[in-house]
């Protein structure tokens, strides 16, 4: 099993005995779930995510940076040493494309505070 661990607080995303900064949100959800591969159509997201939880109303997922909203200048705040600035989603997990290529494969999210 390979297991991924997100702080909130911090902002990072931490395997394979390396952390990275990550964009996260108030909405992000805690515990520990598994992940799933998903192809999506929707421009921004590369064709795929790493689904760990969905209700009703939300997916929520690992995913490359989403820059459809320039405004929001999350590529910035990705690569910026605030955490505070990174928490900009509405629950999902941002991480870099080469942070999410590292990901791919693995099975299981811990989520933080």
């Amino acid at each position: 099993m390979s297991l991924i661990v997100v702080s909130l607080t911090a902002a990072t995303i931490c395997f394979a005995g390396q952390c990275h900064h990550a964009l996260v949100g108030k909405d992000t959800p805690v515990g520990i779930f598994p992940l799933t591969q998903r192809i999506v159509q929707a421009e921004g997201y590369g064709g795929d995510v790493l689904q760990f939880k969905e209700t009703a109303r939300e997916v929520f997922a690992v995913h490359r940076v989403w820059l459809g909203n320039p405004t929001q200048h999350r590529l910035e705040r990705l690569r910026g040493p605030a955490a505070g600035r990174r928490g900009i989603t509405g629950g999902c997990i941002n991480v870099a494309p080469e942070v999410y290529d590292a990901l791919v494969g693995m099975t299981e999210l811990k989520v933080t505070w």
